[in-house]
């Protein structure tokens, strides 16, 4: 039995492949935020409970994470080995579980577009190039953290229509206090300011907010996508919650720019496992 992991900052997909595929979804698991011990817990909790087959041997895990850059791979390993100690674990950057289930062994250019955001240039093989993604303070175009951050700036100034704001403040019941108190005190406001994309999209034909997304998208193409080497000849693809929900509007943004726009996906786990499956089964003693 081999399991596959994709996990952003809010929410983690879980492939469980044995006999039959199991589908899990935990909270996302970041080691910028997380440590070993949080997410033991989280694998104990609200992973080992959800599968079908408890105690089976796991063979190999492969677990693609925000986060997951070479300095903090071992924080990830480590407490998927404390669980599982007889599995052989490889822990990758989401970015490279994009890339795998947007072009397989095609190059292109993959990008995640969800609670954060990330690129990168893959020959088919690896990641050859990423532009780093600096978080949702220094950088993140386009993820639903900045989109929620920008939003909130703009409703707290008063930069919004009245109507639109006291729409979002009877749904949320939210007082100008608790939204500074969840952004700068509280754990996980990445997770917070992300959670308003499903205000954002009932309200997309406002044009303020349309054209907040569109100037984001925008803003992610020029200071990312556009670095890249010869970015005009590699089609760019998407995959993650933001770009699923906006994807209308991110095509246009893309378009506008003449880039090769590829496709759009919600979520890498179901190409992961057809990816994983066929090496695993080519060589089921890995």
């Amino acid at each position: 039995m081999f399991i596959i992991a994709d996990s952003g900052s809010t929410k983690c997909d879980w492939a469980i492949a044995g006999d039959e595929l199991q589908i899990v979804k935990t909270e996302g698991i970041n080691p910028y935020f997380c440590d070993s011990f949080q997410i033991e817990t989280i694998l104990k909790n609200s992973l080992l409970p959800k599968m079908k087959i408890r105690g089976a041997k796991v063979d190999e895990i492969f677990f693609y994470g925000a986060g997951c850059r070479a300095e903090k791979c071992y924080v990830v390993k480590s407490a998927l080995q404390s669980v599982f100690p007889a599995a052989k674990v490889e822990v990758e950057s989401d970015v490279l579980g994009a890339a795998r289930a947007l072009f397989d062994k095609n190059a292109g250019i993959a990008c995640i577009l969800g609670t954060g955001s990330n690129s990168c240039f893959y020959d088919g093989q690896n990641v050859v190039y990423n532009v780093p993604p600096l978080g949702f303070i220094l950088g993140d175009e386009g993820s639903g953290a900045v989109i929620g951050r920008k939003f909130l700036s703009d409703l707290l100034k008063n930069k919004i229509t009245e109507k639109l704001k006291k729409n979002f403040l009877q749904r949320y019941d939210l007082t100008t206090a608790e939204i500074i108190e969840k952004t700068y005190r509280q754990p996980f406001p990445n997770r917070f300011l992300a959670q308003f994309m499903p205000f954002l999209k009932q309200y997309i034909g406002e044009p303020k907010i349309y054209n907040l997304v569109f100037d984001e998208f925008t803003e992610f193409f020029k200071n990312n996508i556009m670095q890249y080497p010869d970015f005009e000849r590699y089609k760019v693809s998407f995959c993650g919650s933001v770009a699923y929900c906006f994807a209308d509007v991110l095509e246009v943004a893309a378009l506008e720019l003449n880039l090769n726009f590829g496709k759009i996906i919600q979520s890498p786990i179901e190409k992961l496992v057809e990816y994983h499956k066929i090496l695993y089964f080519c060589n089921p003693n890995s």
